[in-house]
């Protein structure tokens, strides 16, 4: 497990953003579609991570009632990029108190439909690269690509993903592997992966080398 939560064959995954939209206070000034984008983003490859596939989103919008359609277009923009049908949104909105900076929570609910076989039987690999804040607006092209990752699951080319959050790879590696694991040299070990820029991707021997023509660039081995 990573951060899901499996309650009778549902997969639960959440993230959240604060401090980051359109409010005048915020640290990271953004449209609020782009907020909404990269944090259901994180719970989706959450959902991936588990072996799930979305069919609901919950919302917990507390910016106020005017940036609820804009979170809202931002969930819709990510599913159609990936042509995937939009699952049904709810949610709920703080209307009372009037906040300084923006402040959100994606939810996903799905059902869990594959297998995840032991990462020691795959090849690991980092896609991307770890990137928090404004790095991640400046740089897209070094984000993870999740129409790719979408497509090589598609195609059974990739077993597993992990995304990677605001521990960095070396943590994330620990949880995945359960213990401490020799990670290959020049990655960036304690970099914040933000929002899911980069993830862990696990795949057969056999496919590696079409995997690399898949992915691009930005694939590199994780483990020595």
């Amino acid at each position: 497990m990573r951060n899901e939560l499996l309650v009778d064959g549902l997969v639960i995954t959440t993230d959240n953003s604060a401090a980051i939209g359109e409010k005048p206070h915020d640290i990271v000034n953004v449209p609020d579609e782009v907020a909404a984008k990269f944090a259901t983003r994180v719970a989706l490859a959450e959902q991936w991570a588990a072996g799930g596939e979305a069919t609901a989103i919950l919302l917990h919008n507390f910016s106020g009632e005017e940036h609820w359609p804009r979170y809202v277009s931002g969930i819709t923009q990510l599913f159609s990029e990936l042509d995937m049908p939009v699952p049904p949104v709810s949610g709920s909105t703080e209307s009372n108190i009037e906040t300084l900076q923006s402040a959100l929570a994606v939810t996903i609910i799905g059902r869990k439909l594959r297998m995840l076989p032991d990462p020691y039987a795959l090849e690991w690999f980092i896609y991307g690269e770890p990137l928090v804040g404004e790095a991640v607006i400046n740089h897209p092209d070094r984000i993870a690509d999740l129409r790719i990752v979408k497509n090589a699951f598609d195609c059974n080319q990739i077993e597993r993903i992990w995304p990677i959050g605001s521990g960095g790879i070396e943590r994330e590696a620990d949880k995945l592997f359960g213990c401490r694991m020799p990670l290959a040299q020049g990655i960036a070990k304690e970099a914040s992966g933000g929002p899911a820029t980069c993830l862990l991707v696990g795949l057969q021997t056999s496919k590696v080398e079409k995997a690399k023509r898949l992915f691009g660039k930005h694939f590199r081995k994780l483990i020595e």
